[in-house]
């Protein structure tokens, strides 16, 4: 099987439906933050749980065409964190943490394998396919709800390419490769640049045009810049903020909740 017998149209819409879901107290997370991020124009991407510093909450989402920075980040935090105080869905104090899905981001919905198609990803079935859990190897692409993977590993007389039902896929990444960071910064400039297009576009219109465009959903706020030598992104800037129930700001003996929102690439 070769890439072109995969080839299809990507149709990544707002309402496009995950194919590769949570399990437990992050399922129910998901299941109140996606409405929220829907309602401002975004899509989550994954809701998970870890135990380090205390109990963090990431949830990753981004805008249909892949896109998510700072103040998407901030208007995303912001949004849901009261949500989540109401709802209540972890019992005790937490950190959340609002991101973009990186660039060796997970892939979650049949559009991502393949917009993705062409590079190396990392597979781990939640339910064993042809024998084995794990699979390496170059995303094909994506057709009939399933992943095509060739795989590096295979025996000389072993096929070297599966078709993997994604819905029966437990985690699903790409794989951090120089032609990833290159691709990845390719689309992030196109994404740019066609953003001040539309800024030029909308300044020389009709003033009644111009009525019609919406303001961004939180003024823009002077973030502080952290820098992590490990990332590809070194010198970002990452946003946090804490919300009202922060620890700083609670009654003595009532545990907070802290949110933070950064961009991750």
């Amino acid at each position: 099987m070769t890439e072109t017998n995969v080839a299809a149209t990507i149709d990544a819409t707002l309402d496009e439906p995950r194919l590769i879901t949570e399990a437990g107290p992050a399922a129910r997370v998901a299941a109140i933050v996606e409405p929220v991020l829907n309602g401002l124009g975004f899509r989550l991407v994954r809701v998970r749980l870890s135990g380090r510093d205390g109990i963090t909450l990431q949830i990753m989402a981004e805008r249909p065409d892949g896109s998510f920075g700072i103040d998407e980040c901030e208007a995303s935090s912001r949004a849901i964190s009261p949500v989540l105080d109401v709802e209540d869905p972890i019992s005790g104090a937490y950190h959340l943490e609002m991101s973009s899905p990186g660039i060796d981001r997970p892939l979650m919905r049949f559009s991502d394998f393949l917009r993705w198609s062409g590079h190396e990803v990392k597979i781990e079935m939640a339910i064993p396919f042809d024998g084995r859990k794990r699979f390496r190897g170059l995303l094909l692409g994506a057709e009939d709800g399933h992943a095509i993977v060739r795989i590096s590993d295979a025996p000389a007389d072993a096929p070297d390419t599966f078709r993997l039902p994604i819905a029966d896929i437990g985690e699903a990444r790409l794989v951090m490769t120089d032609a990833l960071i290159r691709e990845a910064l390719r689309r992030d400039k196109a994404l740019r640049e066609g953003d001040d297009e539309d800024d030029s576009d909308d300044e020389s219109g009709t003033e009644e045009a111009g009525e019609e465009i919406a303001v961004r959903i939180l003024p823009p706020k002077k973030m502080p810049v952290k820098k992590d030598a490990k990332s590809p992104w070194a010198g970002k800037p990452v946003a946090k903020h804490a919300n009202k129930n922060s620890p700083t700001k609670n009654p003595p003996g009532k545990p907070g909740r802290k949110s933070t929102a950064k961009e991750t690439h």
